[in-house]
């Protein structure tokens, strides 16, 4: 039900009307009422403004509660986009600790591949209602930036024999087709 019509329902409420009293009163159809109250319609210009006056509001008062909604969808996608950025952050900063590092040795790099294989398999899990694309853009942008990152740096070869890009291309890979393997393995049971 949309805000709007929550708001109607309830002042109607409060002022003890029933909808048959409110659509007589605002000369609107008891069926149109109906609808607005069940979130089926959205009333626009002389029909919001009749119930408006009914319901002793003005037409702002009545918009006035979509508002907030706006705002806390901004909110949303902002801790949403700092969640993901954090997310990214450690995922590259895991996978540099264990190739790039100095001291790495095979069993670093043999880490760094299981994780690889391992991390992006679990995000798919967790996130299999997202499409494929949309989940190696959200999670893999990270592992995109830092193997563009360490070219431009260091070159394309240094990236190969450290083994980041391999491991960065085999995390975008579970990331994009994780689903599909995932449920091959579940029609499989």
């Amino acid at each position: 039900m949309n805000s709007i019509a929550s708001k109607i329902k309830e002042i109607r409420k409060s002022k003890g009307f029933s909808q048959e009293e409110l659509a007589e009163k605002a000369s609107v159809n008891l069926r149109t009422i109906q609808r607005i109250e069940n979130g089926e319609n959205q009333p626009r210009g002389t029909t919001l403004q009749l119930i408006a006056s009914v319901l002793g509001l003005s037409v702002e008062d009545l918009n006035a509660e979509t508002k907030p909604s706006d705002w806390h969808f901004l909110i949303k996608q902002t801790n949403q986009f700092i969640l993901l950025l954090f997310v990214n952050f450690i995922l590259i900063g895991i996978l540099g600790f264990l190739t790039l590092d100095s001291n790495a040795n095979v069993n670093s790099l043999v880490g760094a591949v299981l994780l690889s294989t391992l991390i992006p398999l679990f995000i798919v899990y967790l996130s299999l209602q997202m499409s494929d694309l949309e989940r190696m853009l959200k999670f893999g942008f990270g592992y995109i930036s830092y193997m563009i990152i360490l070219v431009f740096l260091h070159g394309l070869p240094i990236g190969f024999t450290t083994g980041l890009i391999p491991c960065a291309l085999i995390s975008l890979f579970f990331l994009y087709f994780g689903s599909k393997l995932l449920k091959n393995k579940n029609n499989a049971k």
